[in-house]
């Protein structure tokens, strides 16, 4: 008779009985790689069944929420062990970082031999107590606010940076006082992932082992604010001559803005700067008010932003050497990655382009000629201001005329960039249009330009588009304009350009189109930022480079149609060792073909014609050595005038100019040295040249 039983509402068979000895053989379950062992004992609970049995297609690799809790269970675990190994095995180094062996920064000439030294970095302790709560809260108001509640981290702000770094994405802060104070004091200034996570382990390190009040000074006594100075002390003695206990709390949210970034903040570095200095100084006067730390009377007392002190003009740097350091300066940051707070600390040795002889021979032509000048009795000779450069063809920046004294006068009229170029600017007209053609019928193929290429010359012929007469914006045809409204009948446009015939030079502008003007000039070397208006006026030189861009532009056409941007150092040590710079590279903006015209035309091209606004180039030759070339000219408005020449090394760019010292304003050359109209405008910055380049045998 079958016995049967019921279970679970089935009736079943029972199983027969195993015979004695006979042990289970473990169960399998199917899986890569063929079947797996059973797991026994207090781990087979925590066994994986995956790929999950029972089940077919792509459900069975979808982990179960036990397997899903399970697998954040084991990562969580890893991660801890990971953090307490790190954690454990961090220590806070036993040495700050050297402030105690700050060091100058010595600039050297292009011979090799010792130029200027720059420095000790700035700073003084300051114990806690003395810095105003005033300061201290704008400053834990805008970098923050809890740092007295905090654990020395913030999760949430290293996470964001974490990711945005591991992500590729820009560099983040999100950094407390204590993991700042860490990084100024132990560690460097990279943002990588690494040193973030190592900041943050001496962070929760350093706040239990020393106070807050401890760590708050030892911040605000290492963090940089710029102009060379490390601490609130010495920021308060560069940025407003007291000391910081004399600071309100007005002066206090400035410094506290300072943090962010000085080279962004320093109202001294241009009018960009100071918007966005008084933008974050107001932001850090309302974040005072909203943690409580400043109320609304006080607030109202902050109405006037407390402009600080122009910065103080460092020793040593009179003369020349000042705007050469300066240039020299300018370059390191923009082409390294040492950053302003690493330069400030000192120890670098700057190998510059500057040739000594050269620097002295074109500060000594310009003192010869403005010591011709009468000042106290011609008004026309008052205010004279010049700026010149010397460029190599390969771009290095062999000498500059900054101004008369570094230390009376800190701007570097080399790199002023207010001077429009006038007639000078022809020669990259002409060269835009021998590269790119001439487009005389809208929607037609443009015609090649070759120098006979016939022009009207004639005073007030009619300035035309591809589609007919050009009109201005009050209805009228806009007509040429020769200088002394002379007339020349068709002429070749190479003879135009050498002898500055403007109206054939403008409507050679037109027909070639002021957008690729433009271009050729950004292409030879002139900077975007330096054009103005595209309108027929345009191929007269509205442009304002300054004589460092000018030179290194005609060089393109030196150097056969190569071009390579101005540079000032050779290379960068410190304490010896090499600290990467970048070299500007070449650039092939123009044929061989295109830039031998043009240095024709600036030879004389064979043409010979006299001299009309811009002088004849024929000129240079007789100036200086035998092979020399250039170009005088005056902008149109007769406020700036302009002498560029060269030999087969290097161009020299000067420009004379006058700047009314009340309104920065351009005045009129007219009556410069006495000779009539506009004349010294050419004849001053060719002697400067002529001078130049007899004293360096060029």
């Amino acid at each position: 008779m079958e016995i049967r039983r019921l279970m679970r509402g089935r009736w079943v068979r029972p199983r027969a009985p195993r015979p004695a000895g006979r042990r289970r053989a473990p169960s399998r379950a199917p899986g890569p790689g063929g079947p797996r062992r059973a797991w026994h004992g207090p781990l087979g609970a925590l066994r994986p069944r995956y790929p999950r049995p029972g089940r077919s297609g792509p459900g069975r690799w979808v982990p179960s929420p036990r397997q899903s809790l399970l697998a954040f269970a084991w990562l969580t675990l890893a991660l801890a062990a990971v953090t307490g190994i790190a954690y454990a095995r961090t220590d806070i180094p036993p040495d700050l970082n050297a402030f105690a062996t700050q060091q100058d920064n010595v600039y050297y000439w292009a011979d090799g031999t010792e130029m200027a030294s720059v420095g000790p970095v700035d700073r003084q302790e300051m114990p806690l107590e003395r810095i105003p709560q005033g300061v201290q809260w704008a400053v834990l108001s805008a970098e923050n606010a809890s740092f007295y509640s905090d654990h020395g981290v913030s999760p949430m702000g290293l996470g964001r940076a974490v990711l945005a770094m591991a992500t590729g994405g820009d560099t983040q802060g999100g950094s407390t006082i204590t993991q700042q104070y860490a990084k100024n004091v132990y560690l460097n200034q990279r943002q990588t992932v690494t040193r973030k996570i190592t900041e943050m382990f001496i962070s929760i390190k350093l706040d239990g082992r020393m106070s807050k009040q401890q760590i708050l000074a030892g911040y605000l006594n290492t963090s940089w604010f710029g102009r060379g100075a490390y601490g609130v002390q010495r920021a308060a003695k560069a940025y407003y001559g007291k000391d910081v206990s004399q600071l309100d709390a007005c002066e206090g949210a400035f410094l506290a803005t300072l943090l962010k970034g000085a080279g962004l903040y320093d109202p001294s570095l241009g009018a960009a700067n100071r918007e966005r200095a008084v933008d974050r100084w107001n932001w850090v006067l309302d974040r005072m008010v909203a943690v409580g730390r400043l109320s609304s009377a006080q607030r109202a007392r902050c109405a006037a932003f407390p402009e600080p002190l122009a910065p103080p003009r460092p020793r040593g740097l009179s003369g020349q050497t000042g705007y050469l350091v300066d240039t020299a300066r300018a370059y390191v940051s923009a082409h390294s990655g040492i950053s302003d707070a690493q330069f400030d600390l000192g120890g670098y040795q700057i190998y510059t382009t500057f040739q000594k002889p050269k620097v002295a021979a074109l500060a000594a032509a310009v003192r010869k000629q403005t010591g011709a000048l009468r000042p106290a009795t011609r008004g026309a000779d008052r205010h004279v201001r010049t700026g010149a450069a010397s460029v190599a063809t390969d771009g290095r920046i062999l000498a500059l005329y900054g101004g008369p004294d570094y230390v009376t006068q800190g701007f570097n009229d080399a790199n002023i960039s207010i001077v429009p170029a006038g007639t000078v600017y022809a020669p990259f007209v002409y060269a835009a249009g021998l590269r790119d053609g001439l487009l005389l019928e809208r929607n037609a193929p443009r015609t090649p330009l070759t120098p006979a290429t016939l022009y009207d010359g004639n005073d007030k012929a009619p300035v035309r588009t591809p589609e007919g007469p050009y009109w201005s914006r009050d209805g009228k045809i806009v007509r040429t304009a020769n200088d002394g409204h002379r007339s020349f009948g068709r002429i070749p446009i190479a003879q135009a350009v050498a002898d500055s015939v403007n109206g054939p030079v403008v409507q050679l502008g037109m027909d070639v189109g002021l957008n690729r003007v433009r271009e050729a000039s950004v292409d030879a070397g002139l900077l975007p930022g330096s054009f103005g208006e595209q309108v027929p006026a345009f191929s007269l030189g509205t442009a304002t480079p300054s004589p460092i861009r000018m030179a290194s532009a005609y060089g393109t056409f030196l150097a056969s149609g190569t071009h390579t941007e101005p540079y000032s150092v050779l290379r960068v040590t410190r304490d010896g060792s090499p600290a990467p710079v970048d070299r500007p590279a070449a650039t092939h903006p123009f044929t061989p073909a295109v830039a031998h015209e043009v240095d024709a035309v600036l030879h004389g091209g064979g043409f010979g014609g006299g001299a009309s606004a811009g002088g004849a180039p024929t000129g240079a030759a007789r100036a200086g050595e035998r092979g020399s070339a250039g170009r005088s000219g005056t902008s149109t408005d007769g406020r700036a005038g302009w002498f560029v020449g060269y030999d087969r090394a290097a161009v020299t760019a000067v420009a004379v100019f006058r700047i009314d010292p009340r309104t920065q304003q351009l005045q009129s050359l007219k009556g410069l040295a006495g000779q009539p109209g506009t004349k010294a405008g050419r004849s001053f910055p060719k002697a400067v040249w002529s001078d130049y380049t007899k004293a360096t045998g060029h």
